[in-house]
């Protein structure tokens, strides 16, 4: 049997992917690059807001067209789990729906569908994770590894606890094992993924133990960048900014969600952080690593927030200067503290907000960036273009969502090799160079 797995959403739910598609190969099945190759299309979908709710639910009426053709359509993931009996009642063309813990029973679930019977299966939650086999790309130079799922915050807009559940953290031996398998595969750039990473540990020692996990990933031959995404401000520790300063591999690049920098707002959002808080920490990181580029995420509109609280968020961007920020409307969703509160902002208001801080965010981008003309930097490779030239990202840039650098070279290169790159130019969000 062929199948299809089309993924939406963020890079744990392609790390999910690539766990599915390894559990199926393992168990016989062969997995396919297109959808009319298959006899089983997979849609893992993303649930966690209502622009990413319309999306998967498209996506699957677009695959469920496949139908007529007799292949047989399974929907999994975020927008699965946290929606399976409706779905289940609402979309009779869908012959099975499954969450975000239930990968593991694919080849059960899909022998089930082959016999004609609708399953639906979710709500299910290991208290320990392994390491389980993972179909990778043909040239896997970069890859995630999730060294914990779900989450213990209670954040009063998000429904990601109800969806994967509690934090619960891979053993370190199982981490280090899987990032050894991952760099005999071809890996150089290791991405550390979870709801939290920052928390890795808690729940298994008792401890924070993220930076002596980093520390011992640095050792392992192969790797070159090591690059740590989805970071909570108030669980970046003293240890782990050592361990990022004295170690060259770590990427000089963090991931901080702080979602505002209002206190009113941020006790609304029931985050711990404060504005004073976010403003230590991120002096810290810049004092012992003057290069370091902080990516972080905003949501304006949030219930409540007032002109004042947007002007407080404003300001705040034009004093800190992020190289790398996103800005999100906030989506009112059911079952959230959030979603029942009162003084829900209106959709004209948000998008104003978001496109306010979008605008500023440009010119200091470009000035960031313009501040690398003549710096020679490193650059991972991840395309080749038609006329020759070379695109790729530097340690201050994440695969998908950062800045890309244009370069021209005399050599001759492969996807996922490393260059040294002399920078000639600057734009908003790309730099333009030349090898050296």
């Amino acid at each position: 049997m062929k199948v299809f797995i089309d993924t939406l959403g963020c890079p744990k739910n392609f790390n999910d992917s690539e766990m599915a598609k390894g559990i199926l190969e393992d168990n016989n099945f062969i997995t396919v690059n297109q959808p009319d190759e298959a006899d089983v299309i997979v849609v893992n979908t993303c649930g966690f807001i209502n622009d990413a709710k319309t999306e998967s639910i498209a996506r699957i009426f677009e695959m469920a067209e496949y139908k007529e053709a007799g292949k047989k359509i399974i929907v999994s993931g975020c927008l699965s789990e946290r929606y399976s009996d409706e779905l289940f009642e609402e979309m009779p063309e869908v012959d099975a729906f499954i969450g975000v813990n239930e990968y593991e029973q694919l080849p059960e679930i899909l022998s089930g569908i082959d016999e004609g019977r609708r399953v639906k299966v979710s709500h299910s939650c290991s208290d320990i994770l392994k390491i389980m086999p993972r179909k990778l790309s043909d040239n896997p130079y970069t890859a995630t590894l999730k060294i914990a799922e779900g989450c213990n915050n209670r954040c009063a807009y998000c429904v990601i606890p109800q969806i994967r559940g509690k934090f619960r953290s891979k053993r370190e031996e199982d981490i280090l094992e899987e990032a050894k398998q991952l760099a005999e595969a071809g890996c150089k750039e290791l991405i550390l993924i979870a709801q939290d990473v920052t928390y890795y540990g808690m729940d298994l020692y008792g401890e924070l133990r993220l930076a002596k996990l980093v520390k011992k990933l640095c050792q392992i031959d192969g790797i070159h960048w090591i690059r740590l995404m989805y970071c909570y401000e108030d669980r970046i520790t003293d240890e782990l900014i050592q361990v990022m300063t004295e170690e060259d591999k770590v990427c000089k690049y963090l991931d901080i969600p702080i979602q505002h920098a209002s206190n009113n707002v941020l006790r609304g959002m029931k985050r711990r952080s404060t504005s004073e808080s976010i403003k230590n920490t991120i002096l810290k990181l810049k004092e012992a690593m003057p290069n370091i580029h902080i990516r972080t995420t905003l949501i304006v509109g949030f219930p409540g927030e007032t002109e004042d609280d947007y002007d407080e968020l404003v300001d705040f961007v034009e004093e800190e200067k992020f190289a790398r920020l996103g800005v999100f409307t906030y989506s009112q969703e059911e079952n959230t503290v959030a979603g029942e509160m009162e003084n829900q902002i209106d959709e004209e208001i948000k998008a104003e907000r978001q496109d306010g801080i979008m605008r500023r965010q440009l010119d200091i981008s470009l000035e960031s960036n313009r501040e690398k003309i003549g710096q020679t930097l490193e650059v991972l490779i991840d395309e080749i273009d038609e006329d020759g030239s070379y695109i790729g990202r530097t340690e201050y840039d994440a695969p998908e969502i950062d800045n890309s650098v244009i370069f021209t070279s005399e050599k001759e290169h492969k996807i996922g090799e490393f260059a040294m790159v002399e920078i000639t130019d600057a734009f908003d969000y790309d730099l333009v160079g030349r090898e050296v």
